[in-house]
């Protein structure tokens, strides 16, 4: 086996600019909050952002001048050594993975418009590898490709290694019983649901022109956040005018928060209650550093309008976009529940421990949001969590039935 890299060269330089934002970001926050308790407002007055002045004003504007330049150096270094020290870089291990995934859940859309290395780039692989999206490309990575394509998207924080779970692929194992080739999407969780709706639009329609032999059906398999990016792409394709929205017959939802998430819900109320007081309100600074990924998860956002027009972080409620699932699709829900079956039956069911089990299975109070997925295509775990449904043999028996 192959000696695989926990860290690349690149990932040093990716660190370094992440280590200099942090220091420039916690000395304005230092700063804001020095110069309000200089202005002794009242406990709830005005919050103001202004810099300090005089002497003060220009030790901290020392402090940020001497990080940029002393963060440009070591950029400028590491970009000359760089190209040296990775002619024949090592293959990724499954830990650096795992470390960049979580990294780009928390922090993409950041990395991502500063340009820095660690930014995941969107692509398709199979065992980890990239695919090259040419016909000589796919036939050189996929031996024996059949005309059933199988997509898997992963959630937040996570990566495509992780459909691997204690020894079960749902992937490997749907191949094996269906005949599906499976590829798996790596994408960059940090950004909005919907700006990777686009480009996840756009690659598969690259991807099915390019495909080795004629494509007979496509299934997408989402599970958590993958879920909203599929019903993205489906919407954008659509509105592109792409082909391959013509080939999707089947779209399954693992645990996805059609209707938000309340984790990132209780978030958003850490910050308003930091902005209440001026002296604490450089701290909701610190809240706010989370990705436009997480906070698409508080309503469930999949499309541009739902954050474009406002403030991502305000607690106001929503306009959301009413968006139905594709025509002409079978769509499938799987939810789940950390309480045992049986019970009374009209008592609301507890959800997966992250997801609520009526938004995994997209019910809604109000019918315009409601999607209105059959019962028949409706199906419930119980005594398991958000992860579980990644290799329970109950949840696999259930999607070979319907996809097999």
């Amino acid at each position: 086996m192959p000696q695989k890299s926990h860290i690349r060269p690149a990932d040093i330089r990716g660190y370094s600019r992440l280590a200099i934002d942090a220091t420039l970001g916690l000395t304005r926050l230092v700063e804001t909050m020095h110069h309000t308790i200089a202005r002794t407002p009242a406990p709830l007055g005005k919050y103001t952002r202004e810099p300090t002045k005089g002497i003060t004003g220009l030790v901290y504007r020392t402090i940020h001048g001497t990080t940029r330049l002393v963060g440009s150096g070591i950029d400028a270094l590491l970009g000359q050594l760089i190209p040296l020290l990775e002619r024949k870089p090592a293959a990724s291990s499954g830990k650096r993975e795992a470390v960049l995934a979580v990294l780009n859940g928390v922090l993409g859309d950041h990395l991502a418009a500063s340009g820095n290395p660690l930014a995941i780039p969107m692509e398709f692989r199979r065992d980890g590898h990239p695919l090259r999206l040419t016909a000589a490309g796919l036939a050189a990575s996929i031996p024996q490709p059949t005309g059933r394509i199988l997509l898997l998207v992963h959630g937040l924080c996570m990566n495509d290694l992780q459909w691997q779970r204690n020894g079960h692929d749902h992937g490997q194992a749907l191949a094996g019983e269906g005949g599906y080739t499976p590829l798996y999407l790596h994408y960059n969780s940090g950004e909005h649901v919907s700006t990777n709706g686009h480009a996840f639009a756009a690659a598969l329609e690259t991807l099915l022109q390019a495909w080795p032999v004629p494509v007979e059906k496509l299934v997408i398999l989402g599970h958590s956040m993958g879920g909203l990016l599929a019903r993205s792409a489906c919407h954008y394709g659509k509105l592109a005018g792409h082909a391959w929205p013509k080939h999707l017959q089947q779209l399954v939802f693992l645990g996805t928060p059609h209707h938000g998430a309340p984790l990132e819900r209780g978030g958003n109320w850490v910050t308003v209650m930091l902005e209440f007081s001026p002296y604490t309100a450089a701290l909701a600074r610190l809240a706010k550093i989370r990705s436009a990924g997480i906070t698409d998860l508080r309503h469930g956002s999949i499309v541009d309008e739902d954050w474009k027009n406002g403030d991502r972080f305000a607690h106001a409620k929503p306009k959301r976009s009413t968006m139905s699932l594709p025509q002409g699709v079978q769509c499938f829900a799987i939810g789940a529940s950390i309480s045992k079956a049986g019970g009374d039956p009209k008592k609301p069911r507890l959800g997966d421990g992250l997801v609520p089990l009526q938004s995994a299975l997209g019910r809604h109070k109000d019918g315009s949001l409601s999607l209105h997925i059959p019962d028949s295509q409706q199906w419930i775990g119980y005594g398991m969590h958000h992860m579980d449904l990644l290799d329970d043999a109950t949840v696999y028996e259930r999607l070979r039935k319907w996809l097999c």
